[in-house]
């Protein structure tokens, strides 16, 4: 069986790109497999870990480029063309991209955002949750697309809002669920299907 493969981008730890190499390692009948672990970070544990499960990875260092993001990019490409990789999986990977970048991968991108979007495009996605007094709290994997966290969505996931949670706690506790719903979203996109999954973690209310 021919497979997909994925090249996933990382900027600290990976804990998503952890979730995702490991189903599709765990699966002989996984549609995709991982090519590279590629990280902006030289000192990326994700580097480290990802190593440590057999996929090949790649560092380029983004702070030499100054500011100049498509050399960035253009430098990426190297590693990107060298691993075959027909599909991205950014999983907090913390670098603005380039229009430019971003069309050269149109539909072949994916993106996991701590909220669930439209709300809370960005950064601080919990603490702001909390500012706005939400019950509910979530994750969304999306294409990616120039426009700021608004590809088409491809799947969601919520989790309620305790009375008591902090951003740190409400972000400890939606981890786990982004861990379920990335991969499930990359084997449904690489299978041709497209429709938006719920995902929906039911949590037993705080005593």
């Amino acid at each position: 069986m021919r497979k997909t493969r994925v090249a996933i981008l990382i900027s600290g730890g990976g804990s998503n790109m952890i979730a995702l190499v490991r189903a599709m390692l765990a699966d002989p009948e996984h549609p995709a497999e991982p090519v590279l672990v590629l990280s902006n970070d030289p000192r990326a544990k994700g580097l480290e870990l990802a190593a440590e499960l057999g996929v090949p990875t790649a560092a380029v260092d983004h702070r030499p480029f100054k500011g100049d993001r498509a050399a960035f990019e253009a430098e990426m490409m190297a590693p990107l063309r060298a691993s075959g990789a027909e599909l991205l999986c950014l999983a907090g990977f913390m670098r603005v991209l380039t229009t430019g970048f971003i069309e050269t991968w149109q539909g072949r991108m994916l993106n996991i955002h701590p909220s669930i979007l439209p709300l809370f495009t960005g950064l601080h996605t919990h603490a702001r949750a909390l500012e706005a007094g939400m019950a509910v709290h979530g994750c969304t994997v999306h294409e990616v697309t120039p426009e700021l966290d608004a590809g088409p969505i491809l799947g969601q996931a919520v989790i309620p809002v305790r009375p008591e949670d902090s951003p740190e706690t409400l972000a400890a506790r939606l981890l786990p669920v982004e861990h379920l719903l990335y991969p499930a979203v990359l084997r449904r996109f690489v299978s041709g299907d497209r429709r938006k999954l719920a995902l929906l973690r039911a949590e037993e209310p705080a005593s």
